[in-house]
């Protein structure tokens, strides 16, 4: 499988803008700016677009995982901060809440960490990746 996306930019780092795009159309010459990256102009940026694919993926696998075992989720609802130091992604935090049936908690959280470990954009980022989770039973 090989999923594609364009960036495509027009002038200086800050006074420049420019455009995302993805294969599937999900984004489509979706601006971007120096201030939305940087400051807090509205609009997307590559680190929080990091976060959506982290979060994805990571609530993803962890589906997966509690399938695996019997304990279908009602709910999954994962937040990610993804932390940029000195032009580096130094850090991806994971904030769960989840609504699983029946499950026991060490199970849980065992199946959280095996999510965490081995969903493919966890193991693309070199970052420190952390994960709070709240089972709501």
């Amino acid at each position: 499988m090989k999923r594609k996306a364009t960036a495509v930019w027009h002038g200086t780092l800050k006074e420049g803008k420019g455009q995302l795009s993805t294969g599937s159309g999900a984004l489509e010459q979706t601006p971007y700016t120096y201030k939305m990256r940087f400051e807090d102009e509205k609009g997307t940026n590559p680190e929080e677009l990091v976060g959506a694919a982290h979060s994805g993926c990571f609530t993803m696998q962890l589906s997966a995982y509690l399938g695996e075992k019997g304990h279908n989720p009602v709910e999954l609802e994962t937040h990610a901060e993804v932390t940029l130091e000195s032009g580096t992604v130094t850090s991806s935090h994971l904030t769960l809440k989840a609504k699983v049936p029946g499950i026991d908690r060490d199970q849980f959280h065992e199946l959280v960490n095996k999510a965490k470990e081995n969903c493919p954009i966890s193991k693309l980022l070199n970052a420190d990746i952390s994960v709070d989770a709240t089972l709501n039973e």
